[in-house]
């Protein structure tokens, strides 16, 4: 394992994430409803500073895709401001806060922690791809 990799891994013992971020993704996962809703979490050192709310392209209940057009804002956002895409964040309007199979796919491509909200419990969990999926806490500040 190289050296950014070992870092990575130790870096990612917790994410931080204030109340009322937790807000502006629950009311944007309620909103969203039927479908899956989807955002990018910018900040630093394992804290979430700012949510940038995007949009399912898919439209579905059990899957999201981030337009190339949002992704490259969110991105020319996080540089603008210095600060990094620190989470991937989507809801499961319909099962548990678990990644599903596309998921883990897509995880594979995008190595950020990945935050999913589960309408039926109403709970966050986070989750890190390494050879397998870790789960790691959510800490409020």
């Amino acid at each position: 394992m190289d050296d950014w990799n070992s870092k990575r891994r130790i870096d990612l013992q917790k994410i931080i994430l204030s109340q009322s971020d937790k807000k502006i993704l629950i009311e944007h996962a309620e909103n969203e409803k039927p479908n899956e809703s989807c955002a990018i979490l910018f900040g630093k050192d394992n804290l979430v500073s700012e949510v940038f709310l995007t949009k399912n392209i898919e439209e579905s209940s059990v899957n999201f895709t981030i337009s190339n057009e949002q992704l490259i804002e969110g991105y020319n956002i996080a540089e603008g401001k210095k600060v990094e895409v620190i989470a991937i964040f989507h809801s499961h309007p319909n099962s548990d806060a678990y990644p599903s199979n596309t998921d883990k796919k897509f995880m594979h491509s995008n190595p950020v922690v990945w935050i999913i909200y589960s309408g039926i419990n109403k709970d966050f969990k986070a989750y890190f791809l390494e050879s397998d999926i870790i789960q790691i806490p959510i800490e409020e500040k």
